[in-house]
């Protein structure tokens, strides 16, 4: 009974201490918002009623994933936070593809007058903005839980990309102190994204347009001005009007996997001569065969193979991840084309921490190969320098991180 009372007393004096730190850790922030926020926002015209107002009753929310508290340091992340860190194929669950399709060929038929004016000025398809819509807030009918003063606050203040979320931080300011939003609805993603196309503060100072031609363009309530500022974002961003996302294709053992990325792309012709070719058995459109195109194998062997096009690299930027880019082009595909699933079916691949795969990546920096970073991510330079890894040994390129690699890159 001894033991148990002096357990439970030091972990009453344990929970007593970190309650404290926090605290501390508050006082701080409150001092941070004062000396360091209030004179950037007020250079930036921000009144100081709607600062207050904005950070009202907002303390730190240490859920948050990625936080650096004062005095710890930068660490990997042990969970995965995302699908690429898992098996691809988990991206592409039946009830997220058929329900973005369903209502993304309802969204068609009601707004689309808004969808052809947004094409006619920006060349984005309708079907692009549609996929993004659905992917980003269900067509506006996910509920958006955070304050985006607190996500802002909390990540600007104490997480690995602080100076990025303090920019951030600002525009959310200057988008309160001129009225753009209505009242209530400064919500956002654990991330910081606003309104129906989960733009950040930013992006909305920047793209958001008035589709409805009331003179404002607001993304939370409006349809029309949603549509506008997808296409808008998506055309600054460097559509190539005319040209696809992208086709799945199938791609020859004579094909190294570890040609992938867009820093190795051919014309597709030359792709074509190589032995790649549509699954659809349908031959690459005349336009396309003569511009360049990228192979992409989000799960190297493990899976479906692509040659995309720059509007590809395109989606990318506005979320960047190549599972999302390759759902909203097959989503937008699906609502305009009725196409069905991949040919190719996804590996059982996946299961790795982001801390095993930045071990792996790790061990081929060692080796001298370009991973892009030692970040987690199994991008395309991490891909690809697994293939390089296994060429070198002797092994049948897969070009996609496994558990059984870890005994000799990085454990």
């Amino acid at each position: 009974m001894k033991v148990l009372a002096l357990v439970v007393l030091l972990l009453g004096l344990c929970g007593q201490a970190f309650a404290q730190d926090r605290a501390a850790v508050e006082q701080q922030f409150r001092s941070w918002l004062e000396q360091e926020i209030w004179p950037r926002a007020r250079s930036k015209g921000v009144g100081r009623e709607t600062f207050e107002t904005a950070f009202t009753g907002v303390s730190l929310n240490w859920d948050l994933p990625d936080l650096v508290p004062p005095g710890t340091k930068k660490r990997t992340p042990q969970r995965q936070r995302q699908a690429e860190f898992g098996s691809p194929g988990k991206y592409f669950n039946r009830g997220s593809i058929d329900g973005a399709t369903s209502v993304g060929k309802q969204m068609a038929a009601r707004h689309a007058a808004a969808l052809s004016a947004a094409e006619r000025m920006t060349g984005v398809p309708g079907r692009i903005i549609l996929a993004i819509w659905g992917r980003e807030s269900g067509y506006g009918r996910v509920k958006i839980p955070h304050d985006v003063f607190e996500v802002l606050g909390t990540k600007g203040f104490m997480s690995t990309r602080a100076e990025y979320f303090r920019d951030e931080l600002i525009a959310a300011l200057q988008i309160a102190e001129a009225g753009h939003a209505p009242t209530g609805a400064m919500k956002s993603s654990w991330a910081g994204a606003l309104g129906q196309p989960q733009f950040m503060p930013s992006s909305f100072l920047k793209y958001a347009a008035d589709g409805n031609g009331d003179g404002h363009a607001d993304i939370w309530r409006s349809e029309a001005d949603t549509i506008a500022s997808i296409a808008r974002y998506l055309q600054k961003h460097g559509w190539k009007n005319g040209r696809d996302w992208g086709f799945e294709v199938s791609v020859p053992a004579t094909v190294s996997c570890t040609l992938e990325g867009p820093d190795q792309g051919r014309k597709i012709r030359v792709w074509e001569a190589m032995g790649i070719a549509r699954v659809s058995g349908r031959a690459f459109p005349d336009h396309e065969r003569r511009a360049e195109g990228y192979l992409l194998m989000p799960a190297g062997r493990n899976g479906p193979a692509f040659i995309v096009t720059p509007n590809f690299y395109v989606l990318k930027d506005y979320n960047m991840s190549d599972l999302y880019a390759l759902f909203v082009g097959h989503v937008g595909d699906r609502i305009a084309y009725g196409v069905g699933d991949f040919t190719a079916r996804w590996g059982a691949v996946g299961g790795l921490r982001r801390s095993d795969v930045a071990a792996m990546q790790r061990a081929l920096e060692a080796m001298g190969h370009d991973v892009g970073g030692a970040d987690g991510l199994a991008g395309y330079k991490t891909r690809r320098s697994i293939g390089r890894w296994q060429e070198a040994t002797g092994q049948a390129a897969t070009c996609f991180p496994e558990a059984k690699m870890k005994a000799a890159l990085g454990r």
